[in-house]
């Protein structure tokens, strides 16, 4: 390691040093020596988006062993959800946090000044809105910092093209890119994949994947009472604006259509789709209550998602591939623990388990930042980036397809114009919302009628 004029050795070269060390080590079978908590070791993180996940990614990072790690910089929109946040991670982890008054930040320009309190070779976590994930991730990129991204990364086409672009700047740059696509991380999932991919399950047939539950999240939004600005009452409610979310279908379903095209190993090519409103009552959201999609790769291999959002009804959260000799188990209640299996035949019966994983004790959350954690540390490549993006942009063709009403293809909706938020990066306070309340409702998708986009504005 070369010293600076000052005699001070590079933080970015003793974290790469240590990682190295640290990586060689474990794969020795030896203990890793534990790196004094210097301040040129410590990888910083700021948190952009303080809800629940942002606060969960945030504490999964600071559960990290591979050296010492500190929270020094949050920001949000709202005052109390940072305040929410910074208590609770505090009650955790106070040993870890470092964020006085003067980094916490409210506003639109926030995750400016969080990035801003970092060093090239630290960490970021964005999991505000998707709509402004490019936004922030590019502004990452400028500034040499690491970054790890909450789903969808995209909401659009317009957006995957700014986001395809910004991976490839990232990797150009050498910086790390964590995508929390956390089911990629799951060590069940991981053994099935290389057992689908050997042949065990045979040529796939047919995938199928299930998000049939209740009310979720922010999906369900009543009129606003004009007691916030709208634009602040929509981010509030993100899971009901394809402009910030991609909707429910889009900030929900990514799990399961993704995990199924890594058990494929390939994207879909097109999707056709039904889906429709119904029961809505008081809500005026954009969502659909439900869908029906099928995907078709391009060698025809079908992939059947069915997604629903109604009270009442019988819930499943799964996902199935279909093989010429049985049937595999992908996940079969909710994304962890998976119980991946493969069995005899095409049912799920215990007395034909061909193989299962067993017990699943380390969590896909935690591996993830682990993962991401170690190869900052020992300047692997690691950039999630792009197939964050691919993973958003599919998920997105089949929620485009229901919501016009036709067959959508994966270059069409690439290369679409429709630009749900064009002023997205120069939002503030006092900016209008991307689609307004008017005649008591928002715009909503209507198959049939508006067939060139997904909503009318």
């Amino acid at each position: 390691m070369q010293p600076d004029s000052l005699g001070n050795t590079s933080r970015r070269e003793f974290v790469k040093q240590t990682g190295r060390m640290a990586a060689a080590t474990t794969l020795l079978g030896m203990a890793v020596p534990k790196v004094h908590a210097a301040e040129d070791n410590t990888i910083r993180v700021a948190l952009v988006g303080c809800g629940g996940r942002g606060s969960g990614a945030a504490a999964n990072a600071l559960s990290t062993t591979n050296g010492p790690i500190k929270l020094v910089a949050m920001a949000d929109v709202f005052e109390n959800k940072l305040a929410a946040s910074h208590k609770n991670l505090n009650k955790q982890f106070a040993d870890k946090m470092d964020v006085p008054e003067d980094r916490k930040f409210i506003g639109f320009d926030g995750y400016q000044k969080a990035i801003d309190c970092l060093r090239p070779g630290d960490v970021v976590i964005f999991a505000t809105p998707p709509g402004f994930r490019w936004v922030h991730f590019g502004y990452a990129i400028e500034k040499g910092i690491h970054t790890f991204m909450e789903k969808p990364t995209t909401v659009d086409g317009p957006s995957t093209r700014k986001m395809l672009a910004l991976a490839d700047k990232a990797k150009e740059k050498n910086l790390k890119v964590g995508v929390g696509l956390m089911c990629r991380h799951c060590e069940a999932r991981g053994e099935l994949a290389k057992r689908i991919k050997g042949g065990e399950l045979g040529e796939i047939l047919l995938l199928r994947a299930y998000r049939m539950q209740g009310p979720i999240g922010s999906a369900f939004v009543e009129a606003p009472t004009g007691d916030m600005p709208e634009l602040l009452y929509q981010i509030k409610n993100f899971h009901g604006f394809l402009w910030a979310s991609g909707g429910c279908y889009s900030d929900f379903f990514v799990h399961n259509i993704d995990e199924c095209c890594w058990m494929k190993d390939a994207w879909p090519v097109e999707a056709r789709a039904s889906g429709g409103r119904q029961y809505r009552g008081d809500y005026v959201d954009q969502n659909f209550d439900h869908y029906s999609v099928e995907y078709t790769f391009a060698d025809g291999t079908k992939l059947q998602l069915e997604g629903r959002n109604i009270a009442g009804c019988q819930n499943e959260f799964a996902s199935f591939a279909h093989g010429t000799k049985g049937l595999a188990v992908i996940s079969s209640a909710g994304h962890w623990p998976s119980k991946a299996a493969i069995y005899k035949g095409q049912h799920v019966d215990k007395d034909n388990v061909a193989w299962s994983f067993g017990p699943e004790k380390y969590s896909p959350y935690q591996a993830e930042w682990d993962e991401l954690i170690a190869a900052i540390r020992s300047d692997q490549p690691y950039n999630e980036a792009r197939r964050g993006a691919e993973a958003s942009l599919v998920t997105s063709m089949g929620r485009m397809a229901a919501h016009t009403g036709r067959a959508i293809k994966y270059d069409e909706i690439l290369n679409s114009d429709h630009e749900f938020a064009p002023e997205i990066d120069r939002f503030t306070m006092d900016s209008p919302a991307p689609v307004q309340f008017t005649n008591g409702r928002y715009p909503i998708p209507m198959p049939g009628l508006v067939k060139d986009r997904e909503y009318r504005v």
